[in-house]
């Protein structure tokens, strides 16, 4: 698969979490284990743990700036570090950061739509943890092989 097909993968697990960018990145990458690799794997788990209790209690909006610039970012920074990591010049990892933030704003978006639908079919909690299921599921496609 190649990395614009996997930045927009994780840009749109990113619109719907929007930690999953970096964690994703961080949990695969290859770095020789060690207490710097553990604090910070160990850090990216903690916010998105926190991310994933968040949204079901939290009244942000995703498609507010406050809500959506966290979304970008992450989703930009995750496409980033894919395509950097193969070794490639500057403009892949810059396309890849811009394709997954334009994704990460569609996956937000999308996101809204379905917890609206889902809204008047199950109890809130249970559309968000599909939705976490979902999102989780992009980003560990994204950033296999």
């Amino acid at each position: 698969m190649g990395v614009l097909v996997r930045s927009v993968l994780l840009g749109a697990a990113s619109g719907s979490r929007s930690s999953l960018g970096v964690t994703a990145t961080t949990l695969s990458d290859g770095a020789t284990p060690g207490f710097g690799r553990r604090a910070r794997r160990s850090l990216v788990l903690l916010a998105t743990a926190g991310e994933l209790v968040g949204d079901k209690v939290s009244s942000v909006s995703r498609t507010e700036p406050v809500g959506l610039g966290p979304r970008l970012g992450s989703a930009a920074a995750g496409g980033f570090t894919l395509a950097r990591r193969r070794r490639g010049g500057v403009v892949a990892p810059l396309l890849a950061g811009a394709v997954a933030a334009g994704a990460a704003a569609g996956g937000a978006y999308a996101g809204v739509a379905w917890r609206r639908w889902a809204a008047q079919r199950v109890p809130d909690w249970q559309a968000a943890v599909a939705e976490d299921a979902a999102a989780i599921t992009l980003a560990a496609v994204a950033v296999r092989g």
